[in-house]
């Protein structure tokens, strides 16, 4: 019992001779305490470790901070890059005749403004006209509305109710009207905002073409002689595909805005000049989806006349879509370059994701001129003939691709 209670003690003979060594080699430990110490000393990379990550993290702080700053100057300079990139052909055609490049520059700016005006001025002017109508037509509407509804589709709506809902001061429908016009000077101030951003999306394009040259050069002189072949050779094919991909978006619009304008105009649709522009440049600005969201607004204004003319509308939109696919696009793009459907649409959703609206139409000419360097990228080699391998192209008889 005692042996198993008793405190257990180190045995004095054990201890005597450690502390005897203790006080006998005191000097010797002494001297050998900075062995010791060296042994537990930090690491000499734990500091600098240390420095270093703090750096890191006061520098991603302060580029986050700057980019929530400088992110809407980011986007405007992306936006003059790709005008400048589309533009930069036609300057350069007109500065071989002679022109200086700003007076050229200048024209094929104030060219592409009174475009957009005339295009935006048509829109907006349909759609007060058409706001303005319903307004003061308004039963007129609803009462042919919901007669085309119960005759289409066999129902017994009553007109004299839904125009009661439409004119009840507490009703849902005035509910809306009033709260768009508290927000009348928001949309006044965005509107004012975009102007201005605009105008330096002009301002900057203006610069990178008309001294591209200059910049150019700025930008070479750092670099060796054989990496400045490079560069040019990169920046040319940028500029050709990516302005030949606009130019060709472009014709492809203009020629589907006078089809559709006949159509329109045929059926007896209102407004067919402004509902042609709308779906013409839409639909080839928007990949994939825009030729059926551009159709949404004439097919539906055509239904409020007739459901006949909204079907004929709707009829002669599909089948322009793959008269497009399969005669006019593979001949106006055989000379720039044609983006995969699947690519397009990709890199539109991309382009939403990052810049929201301006990077989906953003994102086309990227797609184009990423496509364009990859393309020329690498060594190509002769493909092997099999059915695997064999191309169609639309129009044309079939071919095999090499």
């Amino acid at each position: 019992m005692s042996r198993q209670y008793h405190h257990i003690v180190p045995d004095a003979e054990a201890a005597q001779p450690q502390n005897e060594s203790d006080g006998a080699s005191g000097g010797t430990n002494g001297e050998n305490g900075g062995g010791l110490l060296n042994t537990r000393r930090m690491p000499q990379w734990v500091i600098p470790a240390v420095a270093v990550f703090w750096i890191g993290y006061l520098l991603a702080g302060l580029a986050k901070h700057l980019w929530a700053r400088l992110d809407g100057l980011v986007l405007l300079l992306l936006i003059s890059l790709f005008f400048a990139l589309a533009i930069e052909p036609g300057v350069n055609r007109l500065a071989r005749r002679g022109w200086r490049r700003g007076r050229a520059t200048a024209l094929i700016l104030f060219s592409v403004i009174l475009l957009v005006l005339a295009f935006i001025a048509a829109i907006g002017t349909f759609v007060g006209t058409q706001v303005a109508d319903l307004l003061q037509n308004s039963e007129t509407y609803i009462t042919d509305i919901v007669d085309n509804i119960n005759d289409t589709f066999g129902t017994e709506l009553d007109p004299k109710d839904v125009i009661a809902e439409f004119n009840d001061p507490n009703g849902r429908v005035q509910k809306f009207i009033d709260a768009q016009r508290d927000k009348a000077v928001t949309l006044s101030l965005q509107a004012l905002g975009g102007v201005l951003q605009a105008f330096s999306v002009m301002l900057f394009t203006y610069y990178l073409v008309a001294d591209g040259p200059r910049l150019r050069r700025i930008v070479l002189s750092r670099l060796r002689p054989d990496r400045q072949r490079k560069v040019l050779s990169a920046w040319e094919l940028a500029v050709n595909k990516t302005g030949g991909y606009l130019y060709s978006r472009a014709l492809l619009a203009i020629v589907s805005a006078i089809f559709h304008w006949i159509v329109f105009q045929a059926a007896g649709i209102e407004a067919p000049i402004p509902l042609a522009l709308w779906v013409g440049f839409v639909s080839q600005f928007l990949p994939v989806v825009g030729t059926y969201i551009a159709g949404i607004l004439p097919v539906a204004i055509a239904f409020i006349d007739s459901p006949a003319k909204a079907l004929v509308v709707l009829g002669f939109i599909v089948v322009y879509q793959q008269l497009e696919n399969y005669f006019f696009a593979p001949r106006i793009t055989a000379r720039t370059m044609e983006l995969h459907p699947a690519v397009a649409f990709g890199a539109a959703l991309a382009g939403i994701e990052l810049l929201g609206v301006a990077g989906a139409v953003l994102a086309l000419p990227a797609a184009a001129m990423l496509q364009a360097l990859a393309g020329e990228w690498g060594q190509r080699h002769d493909v092997i003939e099999d059915e695997l391998t064999t191309v169609t192209v639309p129009g044309r008889r079939a071919d095999r691709a090499s």
